[in-house]
């Protein structure tokens, strides 16, 4: 695609001779000869705009070109202004690359008119606003919390932090659910009240609030001296009046008071905390049992100029795309320091992950990212991954599923190192119940499914929630034999009825389902839940780093709860943002859907995205794993990637390993009327055109050759290099050229053949060369084959967004071609065999292939297209 340089009469100040010294923006315009659905070349030129930054990201597209050097000057200023608000320059080019996050925050400073700069800390605060993902409905409030912000009323990161909390309780009535103020509609008066707004956190009453809480626990403190748990009192002290003053202005204030109260840390002192942290040995206490195993709460601060400054301690190491990095396993506290040590000597302080599909449908991929992620953690730093299947919905699970992720997982290039199953921990997981009851954290409840999903989200609490727990554990045992109908009875867990997070109110543990698994049988009746099965199942893996997508962020809380409850080991918890990709949809539901109203042909269709789908079609594991290492990782979900981008990866990978063949999709007869009638020439040309190494293969050439009919135009034009009347052509790898003489028509006047002459004495080189296939003896037609031409499955980029996404499926998705000329190197393909077809794409060798009639699908185009197709 070449950028061409035009005047620009309107505002834009950016020209198509600047464009290329702006920072990391880049305006083009793509220009392509329209064709028409006859394959002809119309005499109009298209022209197209779109605004790229670095990546191949596009950000904008559209038809007008002062609108494309507007939208980079946009962008341009954006940049500049969010550096002038704190943001490192990193960070700030980074929120360009969103488009929905720049016009917010762009559009915030200009409402309170702060594009000119503002203080950092004010700054951060505002992009942690414009970032922060809300119900849309609620989007209307964010500009009163930024004026709050920016009149220095809202100051504290925990302010902005209970504000966010407190949007995402709003219904879209205006009401507030839970937290106690149910039923109020939300307003100034409530923002100031729930977030701190006005609150007396003077220093005076930071001194007073430390020294009250110090007096509560100096025995304690002089006891423990310099050992004691300063964190721990930290944030029992914020939990308090101190909930909304500035936490340096506390830390320094527990540091002052803490050392008046115990002087300078002696010999003794110091000698103590060197052996705190030294490395668990092989006599270390092991307190983990099945319902006694610690876990880590970690805690990561999401900023928009936070950088990592602490120097690189030894051992593994985290990879890069993750926030500032992943701590290390030693890193990871616990609510028992012995619980910690026992699993480092379990671990041997490695990196443990694992990839956690549930068996309910095919792999997609999304699952590719997460599969690249999890087991590339742990191979690029010593540590190793479990494949586990979260097989704990027995009506929707089956081994088809099962035996195809494996499948995918091995193809893909990945080795567990162990297979495991949630069932497998089912005896463990009814154990954790019962402890869990004993504990007085969980309940047997008698609320239909409808009655709980009403009364979780009204706040409301089970009228058994407070019932006996010898009670619960009598009727859990009865679940567990069968003396119970399906609904009428499940264990919930006894978290927070009014939570503002709606996964922690009372989440059920346990349902009944007469149902055989797939791998248990008939042995129990009573199933786990996901949302208690898939911590305890990390805990007793000793997973180190649990990664999942953003949906499940607010399940972190809930899954922390649980191993709290029961004194579990807790691993660390990273959230990423699933891969979106335009054009397509990634849903298992609508992908079902897809397939059971046969919109498609299958899973392994290739129009889908499923990993079975890109296989089909020829992609190479190489090819996905480099895509799913070039988009990285991040935590904005409202990142797109083009489905160009995923080409381009597979493109690059077929240029390489593809041999090459000529094939000729909608042919056009051309007869060389000075070739004699019998005569056959073999024409010798390479199997890959950079890498003799590869060989040669020959193909026929004889009177009677087919091009592609659009290589043909009857009015020659300075553009066109194909063939015309009394213009001359060269035919690859063949020394010959030809001229063409004449026209054949039918009846109707359509074009059947042309004949042509060829030059014996190869005395010209012509401009243009094209491909052909030849009949390999006279009056032999070439070889056949069925060609499927495969394009994007929908028009809209964000299928997903559309009531009637059914409806925007591309009526061009597939077009078969059922007998296209192939040359003879072509016709012993093998299915999963992947050829360029010169000038034409890539194309791989389908299941359906027959011998004699060859299936081919085509993978890629040669190039991206330079005219966005118009639906």
């Amino acid at each position: 695609m070449a950028t061409t340089t035009a005047t620009t009469t309107a505002t834009p100040t950016t020209t198509w001779a600047t464009i290329k010294t702006v920072d990391i923006f880049q305006a083009q315009k793509i220009e392509g000869n329209r064709v028409s659905k006859s394959g002809r070349v119309t005499s109009q030129t298209a022209h197209d705009y779109r605004v790229i930054v670095t990546g191949g990201l596009v950000v904008w597209t559209g038809e007008t070109e002062e609108r494309a050097l507007a939208h980079v000057d946009h962008l341009v200023e954006a940049l500049a202004v969010f550096q002038r608000i704190g943001i490192v320059p990193a960070k700030a080019r980074e929120t360009v690359r969103n488009p929905e996050l720049t016009e917010c925050l762009f559009g915030l400073l200009t409402e309170l008119k702060l594009t000119g700069g503002c203080d950092k800390s004010l700054g951060v605060l505002l992009y942690n606003l414009a970032s922060a993902k809300l119900p849309a409905h609620t989007h209307i409030h964010r500009p009163l919390i930024a004026r709050y912000i920016a009149d220095h009323k809202m100051n504290l990161q925990p302010q902005l932090d209970a504000a966010i909390k407190l949007l995402t309780r709003i219904d879209p009535s205006g009401c507030i659910v839970g937290g106690g103020i149910l039923g109020e509609r939300f307003d100034a008066t409530v923002l100031e009240r729930e977030c701190g707004i006005g609150v007396d956190v003077s220093p005076a009453v930071v001194k007073s609030e430390v020294a009250r809480a110090f007096a509560a626990v100096r025995e304690e403190v002089t006891t423990k001296r310099y050992q004691f748990d300063v964190f721990a009192f930290l944030r029992n002290v914020r939990a308090g009046q101190l909930k909304w003053a500035d936490g340096k202005t506390v830390k320094d204030e527990v540091d002052a008071q803490l050392l008046a109260i115990l002087g300078p840390k002696t010999e003794s002192d110091i000698a103590a905390g060197k052996g705190k942290n030294k490395a668990p040995t092989k006599e270390s206490p092991s307190v983990v049992t099945t319902t006694a195993a610690p876990t880590a709460t970690a805690t990561a601060t999401t900023s928009a100029t936070v950088t990592e400054t602490s120097p690189t301690p030894p051992g593994p190491r985290p990879p890069e795309p993750m926030h500032h990095g992943l701590s290390l396993p030693s890193d990871n506290k616990q609510l028992n320091p012995a619980i910690l040590a026992a699993h480092l000597a379990r671990t041997g302080g490695k990196v443990v992950t694992r990839f956690p599909p549930e068996p309910n449908g095919f792999l997609h991929i999304g699952h590719a990212k997460s599969m690249f992620l999890n087991f590339g953690t742990a191979e690029k730093y010593g540590g190793k991954c479990f494949l586990r299947y979260d097989d704990t919905n027995p009506e929707k699970e089956n081994h088809t599923y099962i035996e195809s992720i494996l499948d995918n997982v091995k193809w893909l290039g990945h080795t567990p190192c162990a297979i495991t199953y949630a069932s497998s921990y089912f005896d463990q997981l009814i154990e954790c119940a019962i402890a869990l009851i004993k504990r007085g954290k969980a309940y047997v409840c008698h609320q239909s499914p409808a009655e709980i999903k009403e009364s979780r989200l009204k706040c409301i609490a089970s009228p058994w929630r407070d019932r006996p727990i010898q009670e619960s554990l009598d009727l859990f045992e009865q679940m567990r034999q069968g003396r119970f109908k399906e609904g009428e009875a499940t264990l919930r867990m006894k978290m927070t009825v009014d939570s503002p997070n709606p996964c922690m109110r009372d989440l059920i543990a346990y349902r009944i389902k007469y149902v055989p698994h797939p791998m248990t049988g008939n042995k129990y009746c009573v199933y786990p839940s996901y949302d208690y099965t898939h911590c305890i199942n990390d805990s007793l893996e000793d997973i180190t780093h649990s990664m999942c997508t953003l949906e499940f962020l607010p399940r972190r809380e809930s899954y922390f709860w649980l191993l709290d409850a029961l004194e579990m080991y807790k691993p660390v918890v990273w959230e990423f943002s699933r891969l979106n990709i335009t054009h397509t949809v990634m849903s298992k539901r609508k992908l079902l859907i897809l397939v059971t109203k046969k919109l498609v042909n299958g899973w392994d269709d290739p129009r889908l995205p499923t990993i079975n789908g890109l296989r089909r079609k020829g992609y190479s594991p190489t090819a996905i794993n480099n895509f799913c290492d070039a988009v990285g990782v991040t935590t904005n979900d409202t990142v797109w990637i083009h489905y160009t981008f995923l080409e381009t990866h597979c493109r690059q990978d077929m240029e390489n390993r593809c041999l090459r063949g000529m094939a000729v999709l909608d042919p056009l007869r051309v007869e060389i009327v000075n070739w004699e009638a019998d005569r056959v020439e073999m024409v010798s040309r390479p199997n890959h055109p950079s890498d003799e190494s590869r060989g040669r293969n020959e193909v026929p050439f004889s009177r009677v050759i087919y091009i592609e009919r659009a290589d043909f135009s009857e009015k020659d034009v300075k553009s066109f290099w194909g063939l015309a009347v009394g213009k001359e052509v060269g035919l690859r790898h063949s020394k010959h050229n030809i001229t063409c003489t004449g026209v054949v028509r039918d009846t109707t006047g359509k074009i059947v053949s042309l004949t042509a002459t060829y030059d014996p004495t190869h005395a010209r080189t012509p401009k243009g060369h094209i491909h052909w296939v030849a009949q390999p003896r006279p009056n032999e037609e070439p070889c056949t084959a069925e060609v499927r031409l495969y394009d994007v499955l929908f028009k809209s980029k964000q299928p997903d967004a559309l009531k009637d996404w059914e409806n925007d499926i591309n009526p061009n998705s597939l077009i078969v071609i059922p007998n296209a000329y192939i040359d003879e190197s072509l016709k012993a393909a093998k299915p999963w065999d992947c050829f360029q077809f010169e000038r034409v794409g890539f194309f791989c060798t389908d299941l359906d292939s027959k011998p004699g009639k060859p299936v081919f699908n085509r993978t890629v185009k040669l190039v991206e297209s330079k005219k966005k197709p118009k639906f």
